[in-house]
């Protein structure tokens, strides 16, 4: 069976806990990034999508204009919009069982840790969708 660990992305962009969400915003664009894991002095905290910074804004309808959003959004720590209880897996878990957690929970990523729940990496839709590309190609892959 393939593992997480293959596929995953290593070393994934991080925001610290005292970060912004402002901050956040401008470090996804910066590093084209949709999802970034929430930090506490080297430890996850949460996690941190694009989705969540998109539903945590003002409505487009609104009476605040530009400035006053971007204003709110630069005091407003990244804390208050992040999911502190991401789903998390294990770089030896087989693909196929993180694949069902994406697709049963309707995820986008999760974490990958190691037994001492250090962040090592994160497997992304993305990531699962470059595994069955590589998969149906070639199909020894699988037990590799």
């Amino acid at each position: 069976m393939t593992k997480v660990g293959r596929w995953m992305t290593r070393n994934p962009i991080t925001i610290e806990k005292d970060a912004t969400v402002i901050e956040a915003v401008h470090l996804m664009k910066e590093k084209n990034v949709r999802r970034l894991p929430v930090m506490d002095k080297g430890r996850i905290a949460g996690i941190l999508t694009e989705k969540m910074v998109a539903d945590f804004k003002p409505s487009k309808a609104t009476s605040l204009d530009t400035w006053e959003i971007h204003y709110i959004l630069s005091k407003t720590p990244v804390t208050e919009a992040m999911n502190p209880t991401p789903y998390k897996v294990k770089p030896d878990t087989d693909l196929t069982e993180a694949a069902k957690l994406l697709h049963d929970r309707k995820l986008n990523g999760v974490l990958v840790v190691d037994d001492s729940d250090n962040l090592v990496g994160i497997l992304t839709i993305t990531n699962a969708l470059e595994a069955l590309i590589e998969i149906c190609k070639n199909p020894q892959v699988c037990q590799q």
